[in-house]
């Protein structure tokens, strides 16, 4: 014989207040006041209650779920830092994560009707990029759809970006500043925003400082893509001796290949530098010079758009859509090891 399930409805009976106190008590962003709430944490200790999370977003028609779709998870040194730090936020708040890995080789619009099939309160976008379509059908039902590190022109989504392209000014800066004349540029997938406005900046900021155009070559943001671009750029006659990799990843591949497969010196013979800052850049055996994006400053950004702080003159189940504006956040140029030291009055800052 089973044992009759304790309800909101006992709790409330037992710490004397009402059935939607309870709710509010154990919603991390419901107005209750604080021996109000711990009286309802007792009774629910006291009678062994645990709310059924999938009854109350019934009620409520919120979920207090967040959808997050990522790509290149497997081939990215960035991303796994970005998810680890936004669930651990949302988690923080109440809100549960749905994540989904969007194929490489797929569009990620294939994908969106499953997520959104999940009732999600919100959607995160990250390191692939949605059609305007998809953005469009979100906003009829209204879903919020913050993009991370993406943009899509015109449309309903909130982007959250690093200044890309200002990143691509300073890289070019950075390697010039060290006196290094013959520069090339790995970039990343062509298709994605982040890669051409970083190729964009750094292009254009090596030729209005007055050298030539940049060779090119083009990776896949990872690390064995890094190592393989290594050869045709470093191999030829007219050899850079100076390279903006438009990911980190890529950064340390080229750098293995420099010195292991080619036996280069960095930064006497070759000057490298990187863009996000991953945790592996600042390791001793790599020590490189890099743009590093504001993860936490941009995580903060999604986290209180999906969640905003709750407003007393507003009803309680209000939640204030993103309206297809962009968050245009700073980079800052890391000074490592894989690059010269600048001379003195030679600086471009």
């Amino acid at each position: 014989m089973t044992e009759k399930s304790v309800t909101s409805i006992d709790v409330a009976q037992l710490a004397g207040v009402s059935q939607p106190t309870v709710s509010r008590a154990f919603d991390p962003n419901g107005r209750i006041a604080p021996e109000t709430r711990e009286r309802v944490m007792a009774a629910a200790r006291a009678l062994g209650y645990q709310p059924n999370v999938i009854a109350r977003g019934l009620s409520t028609q919120r979920t207090d779920i967040v959808g997050i779709v990522m790509g290149n998870l497997t081939r990215s040194f960035f991303y796994p830092k970005v998810l680890e730090n936004l669930t651990q936020q949302l988690q923080a708040l109440g809100k549960q994560v749905l994540l989904f890995n969007a194929p490489a080789d797929r569009p990620v619009d294939e994908l969106l009707p499953r997520v959104l099939g999940y009732q999600v309160d919100a959607l995160v976008i990250a390191s692939t990029t949605p059609g305007r379509e998809i953005i469009d059908h979100c906003a009829r039902k209204g879903t919020p759809v913050v993009l991370f590190n993406r943009q899509v022109p015109d449309s309903p989504a909130y982007a959250v970006c690093c200044d890309n392209e200002d990143g691509g000014r300073r890289a070019a800066d950075a390697l010039i500043d060290a006196g290094y004349t013959r520069l090339a540029l790995l970039s990343g997938i062509q298709s994605t925003a982040t890669n051409t406005l970083r190729e964009k900046g750094f292009v254009e900021q090596v030729l209005a400082r007055g050298l030539p155009e940049p060779l090119r070559e083009r990776g896949d943001f990872s690390y064995e893509s890094g190592r393989t671009a290594a050869r045709r750029l470093l191999e030829r006659h007219d050899r850079p001796d100076g390279v903006f990799c438009a990911a980190d990843a890529m950064a340390l591949g080229l750098m293995d290949a420099a010195r292991f497969e080619l036996a280069m010196q960095i930064p006497a013979d070759l000057g490298i530098v990187g863009f996000d800052d991953i945790p592996a850049a600042a390791w001793p055996a790599y020590s490189l010079t890099t743009i590093r994006q504001p993860v936490e400053m941009m995580v903060n950004q999604v986290v209180e758009l999906i969640v905003p702080d709750p407003d007393p003159d507003e009803e309680e189940d209000t939640v204030e859509q993103p309206t297809g504006r962009l968050a245009l956040l700073p980079c800052q140029l890391m000074q490592r090891g894989s690059v010269r030291p600048v001379p003195k009055g030679q600086s471009n800052e």
